[in-house]
């Protein structure tokens, strides 16, 4: 039973899509430690997706930068070669190019879509180029007519990144189909969750085995590991968010420093370097929970979309930049971006008053604490993206924000301005 309700602060990234339902199963399988690791929900959830996608070959792994570190680790390219990427990101999307040995080349964002910048995508490509990561930001598809025209002209791998964007379309396919192979996350803030988990998918016969061979190869993270992930929907929901703002943000930080819940993002991760439960297989017990958001999707993302067409009729006649919503790129909304020159004050106001409104991102590689110069990012390189750092923010968009909570959001929006 939740307690001190009247203190749980409108959130935007705290487990945001956990039901009674996933709480209930991660706090059952707390006391079945046989299911930890190996069992059937992975062949089920790889099989799912596969259908979903329109795939041959999906192949499921303990996280996002797991599957994109399997994928890069499986491809033909050598020590030194370029992979090309957007600023704007997260260091979960720079770090498996840098454990790969391979070399990180930035390339600025469009401040409309909050994409890859096409034109300064031509301008970076080198001889030593090979591979395009393609970033579905926010889960708005990128320009893949246009990104593909440039990789088959300069012979580049296209890798989808669509840890945003699981259920969203460009032109009537969806997007992870486009590009030699994709990822997905199911961290703790994206479109499903279980906590931790990831998935690569390919229609490429020979990457696929090779894929399916360095996930054989990697082994299941720790039963305590897995046991940290299963604790965090039930401490976060019964105990955590309840009290937020009066004891629990303080319960998170003493738990995540007793090692009783893990981090989305390792103090490690932040200076490029890899903890030891990366790569890793999916376990069995995270794949149950994934397979259960997993059955909810559609759902998750009508109501995103819902949530979504509110702020754009309450926010239009403000000074408020909105998101665009292109007819040919169906996006999911996992959260509903806005900017504004004093972005970073709305996001401190907003806190003080419990509305935990998003802050992704304040910096061209996020965490904020992130060290650039070890993710070989050079201030200046990328000015558009540094500009959208300092004006853009979120809004949450997921299942348990109610249409009474974003009414919330947006009075004190325009009270702020």
């Amino acid at each position: 039973m939740k307690f001190c309700q009247g203190f749980q602060p409108i959130s935007i990234s705290l487990s945001p899509n956990t039901e009674k339902d996933d709480i209930l199963l991660a706090l059952k399988l707390l006391f079945q430690l046989w299911r930890f690791k190996n069992g059937k929900a992975i062949d089920e959830l790889e099989e799912e997706f596969k259908k979903y996608l329109g795939v041959k070959y999906a192949i499921s792994f303990n996280s996002g930068r797991s599957a994109f570190l399997a994928i890069l680790g499986c491809l033909d390219v050598t020590q030194g070669n370029e992979v090309l990427l957007q600023a704007f990101t997260c260091n979960a999307a720079v770090n498996p190019i840098i454990w790969s040995g391979l070399k990180p080349v930035f390339v600025d964002c469009d401040e409309k879509t909050f994409n890859i910048d096409i034109e300064d995508l031509k301008r970076k490509i080198t001889e030593k180029s090979k591979v395009v990561v393609v970033q579905h930001t926010f889960g708005l598809p990128a320009d893949m007519n246009e990104i593909l025209e440039i990789c088959q002209k300069n012979n580049l791998i296209l890798i989808e990144d669509c840890a945003h964007s699981l259920g969203a379309t460009y032109r009537d396919k969806k997007i992870g189909t486009f590009g030699k192979a994709a990822f997905f996350s199911f961290s703790r803030d994206k479109v499903i969750s279980s906590v931790y988990g990831g998935m690569a998918v390919t229609n490429d016969e020979e990457l696929a085995k090779k894929l399916r061979d360095f996930q054989e190869k990697i082994g299941y993270p720790s039963y305590f590991w897995v046991f940290q992930q299963l604790l965090h929907p039930v401490l976060m929901n019964y105990l955590i968010l309840p009290s937020y703002s009066i004891f629990g943000k303080y319960l998170l930080i003493l738990f995540q420093w007793l090692q009783i819940l893990s981090k989305a993002v390792h103090w490690k991760e932040k200076r490029g370097q890899k903890p030891g439960y990366f790569p890793k297989k999916l376990p069995n017990a995270l794949a149950i929970l994934a397979l259960n958001q997993f059955k909810k999707l559609e759902r998750f993302n009508k109501y995103c979309r819902e949530i979504a067409d509110f702020y754009y009729n309450e926010l239009k006649d403000t000074s408020f930049k909105l998101p665009p919503d292109p007819e040919e790129r169906k996006q999911i909304f996992l959260r509903f971006t806005i900017k504004h020159f004093k972005a970073h004050q709305i996001i401190k106001k907003a806190w003080q008053k419990n509305l935990l409104i998003g802050d992704w991102y304040l910096t061209p590689i996020a965490p904020h604490d992130t060290k650039l110069e070890k993710m070989q990012y050079i201030l200046g390189s990328c000015p558009k993206a540094e500009k959208l750092t300092k004006e853009t923010f979120n809004l949450p968009t997921h299942i348990n924000i109610s249409k009474k909570d974003a009414q919330k959001i947006v009075d004190f929006l325009k009270l702020s301005i």
